[in-house]
Order: structure tokens, then sequence, then C-alpha cells
């Protein structure tokens, strides 16, 4: 379908920063096919009117459980370790695919409306999230979260079921619908794994040429227990193993060292913040300054929403941008722009999908447009200044993901939110809690 916005003001997130105000941008299928000034020639099926309104890249949202939005907000009040294990994990135990599928289209539905395109989700009964993705219209990176809790000599990937998951994921969804589905390998963290999986995982990423996803250093126990045990740092030990041989995506990376980063920036692995879950769960906030001056790239997540509550990526971009200067005292730590790379190509980058996080000829049109006519984004002195610290989720009223308009002035394309609820309330809750 060829589609024409016009009169949009485009923030283009290109090699140059540009921000081109009473644009036309074509679509073609899947791709864009035209960035301009003047209107392209030709016709178009459909044309959108943009007055008054800013297109932009569709969000990257580089670290979510996706699913775990059936568990919003249940056992706040606690730190990660109490959190997980009196609440999160019992929780966990009682999920089963239906509800897993449940939770994902609840969760996606949210993330479209507030303006995500594409997502790195880690999480159990991955293929219903795969099969969940699909029909929303997401891109999505999608990993088990492989763990190991048994004694590093019982460690085989005939006993192990994340091995097992990890091939299954990977032979059956790995490359779908042209590449809206990736898979990645993961390991869910040091803490609940031991090296027999991570030389397994490396391994198997290395012969698959996967990504990798793993928690790291999220908090202080956890970073200082792995130096404990094996006098090395989370991401130095991971690396022992191979881990990083091909890069991957760190999440949290709340007390990474300064060698820590040094040896992320060489072996390209992405610092993915997620500092609304990281000040909620109190495990702390990472040092995204620091990690941006040692060249490591830095992308965003929500995190699962049961630490967050919200999947609004953009109210991750105004923290992203506001915390660090607080925390340093300089203005300028982190800058809108800064910010909205994040969410946008360094997240593209993160997941190796170099097609999307930009609006420029031949990209993947994952695009949205926000409504700059509404009370508080107005006036609009600077579209990133507005973008970063004045735009919301809410204010997102057109969802483009992969050429197709997913989401339009409240209205959903491709999810019945009313079967969704309906699933959630009727099944998945009940089976939870009783």
């Amino acid at each position: 379908m060829a589609i024409l916005l016009e009169h949009v003001t485009a923030v283009t997130m290109d090699e140059e920063r540009r921000v081109l105000k009473d644009a036309f941008v074509a679509v073609e299928g899947t791709k864009i096919a035209s960035v301009g000034l003047e209107r392209p020639e030709g016709t178009f099926e459909r044309v959108i009117d943009g007055t008054g309104k800013v297109l932009m890249p569709g969000l990257i949202n580089c670290h979510t459980h996706v699913a775990m939005t059936l568990l919003r907000g249940y056992g706040g009040g606690h730190d990660l370790q109490h959190w997980l294990h009196d609440y999160i994990f019992p929780a966990e135990a009682r999920l089963d695919e239906t509800c897993v599928a449940a939770g994902a289209a609840l969760g996606m539905a949210e993330m479209i409306a507030s303006g995500t395109t594409c997502i790195a989700d880690m999480y159990m009964h991955s293929g219903a999230v795969a099969r969940t993705a699909l029909e929303a219209g997401l891109s999505a990176n999608l990993s088990c979260g492989g763990v190991w809790f048994g004694a590093p000599e019982d460690f085989s990937p005939d006993k192990c079921g994340d091995c097992q998951n990890q091939i299954a994921l990977t032979e059956g969804w790995h490359g779908a619908n042209g590449g809206q589905i990736l898979v990645d390998a993961s390991i869910h963290a040091e803490y609940t794994s031991n090296p027999p999986l991570w030389q397994w995982m490396a391994d198997y990423a290395a012969a698959h040429g996967l990504g990798m996803q793993v928690h790291i250093s999220e908090t202080g126990s956890e970073h200082q227990g792995c130096l404990d045990k094996y006098g090395l740092t989370p991401v130095q030990l991971l690396d022992r193993y191979g881990v990083w041989r091909g890069g991957g995506t760190a999440a949290h990376c709340v007390w990474v060292t300064d060698e820590d980063m040094d040896l992320m920036a060489r072996r390209n692995i992405t610092a993915v913040h997620n500092p609304v879950s990281n000040l909620k769960l109190a495990s702390g906030v990472a040092r995204v300054p620091a990690l941006l001056e040692a060249g490591v790239n830095v992308a965003l997540g929500t995190d699962g929403v049961a630490s967050n509550n919200s999947h609004d990526l953009f109210e991750e971009i105004k923290l992203a941008a506001i915390l660090h200067k607080g925390v340093s005292g300089d203005p300028a730590a982190v800058s809108a722009l800064q910010a909205l790379e994040m969410a946008t190509v360094n997240g593209a980058r993160a997941l190796g999908r170099a097609d999307t996080g930009v609006i420029a000829p031949g990209k993947t049109a994952d695009l949205i447009l926000l409504d700059f006519t509404r009370p508080g984004l107005t006036p609009c002195h600077d579209v990133y200044e507005n973008l970063a610290f004045s735009a919301r989720g809410s204010d997102v009223v057109m969802n483009m993901a992969r050429g197709k308009v997913i989401y339009e002035n409240g209205t959903f394309f491709t999810l019945d939110l009313e079967g969704i609820r309906a699933r959630v309330e009727g099944y998945a809750l009940p089976r939870i809690f009783g």
C-alpha cells in the first residue's frame, strides 16, 4: 500500500539529526520511499494530513517482559530479591501459554498506543509471545531468559529446559515474516545460572548468529555477590565464557564499573537503561553519562510493568533525560536529543536492526505521529525538548509498523482489545490469583 504523510514536522533521527518542517514522507509497502520538502510524484492509496503533528521513528523498547502485564504493580514496596522470590516467581509458576499470550497481547496494546514499534523481550512460553507480536504487528527480538539452578556438574543441554526452549524458539521463529521476529540467545542473570549454561548459550549463539540478552549488575548485592564468588564482575565473568563474543544487550547495568564500561565498549555490549524500574525497586541509578563517555551504546527499556508500572517509553525518555541532571548537578548530563536517541537509533543498533529507528528512504516504515496541537505540547520552541520533556504516550495519534497503520486515534487495527480483556480477566488472572 502506498501512503503519503504530508505537512508533518519530521524528526528524522538521521545522521544529521535533521528536523524537517512541512515535510512529505512517502511509504510503499513496508519501506519509506522518500522524505523531503516537496510533494513526491505519483498516486497514493491514502494521504494522511500531518498538519500540527510531529512524525518520528517508532520507539524501540529494548528490555521488556511483556506478559508480566498480568502482574502490574504486584508485590510493590520491596527490593528486587524479595520481590522476585516472595511474589513474582510464585505467581509465574502458575502461568501457562494461554496466560502468557493474554498478558503479552495486553502489554503490546499498551505499547502500540504509546508509540512503540519494536521490542526486545525475555520471558517463558516465548512462542506465544512471538505469535502475539506477529498478530499485533510489532517487530520483536525474543529470548527465553535461560536459567540453571542445578549443580554445574549435573548440567547437560538435555536436562536444562531452557536449552531446549532456546533450540525450539530459534528453529521455530528466528527470521519469521521477513525478520519481524528475531531470536536472541539469553542468560537470565549470573545469579540464576552457572558456567555450563553460560558456555552452552555462548556457543549456541555463535553457531547460529544470534544476539544475546542478559540482566547485568541490576543491584548492588547481585554485583557484590558475583565478585565475592568469582572475583569478577558479572560483565567480566560472562566474558570469560564467550557470552559477549557477538555483542549483546545488558539490561540495567546500575552497578557496572569503569572497567566494565571499557569492556562493554570493546565488545559492542549495549547498556539498556531502565530508570523507572530501577528507581521503583530501589536498585539504584545507572551511570549513564559515564557509559556514554566510555563509548557504550545506551538504549532504553521499561522492564516488566510489575516493577514499573507502565509500558510508556516516553516516561523513560523523560526520566533518562532528567534523572542524571539531578544526580550529577549538571544540566547538560543527558540532553533531550541523547534521550531520544536511546529510544530510537540506539535501540535499533542494540537489536541488530539497522533498517529501523530512522526516517530515511529505504528504511522500514516504523513511524509514529504525535499531536502537537494539544495543550501540553503547545507552544513548541524546540521539538526535541517537547518530545523528551512534555510528550506522553497518550499524545500518540498514529502508529505505523512495517508500513501498516496498526493504531490510529484510539482504534486498534490488529488487536481485539475487548477480547484481550476477556481472556485476561476470565482466565489469566483467576489462574494466577484464584
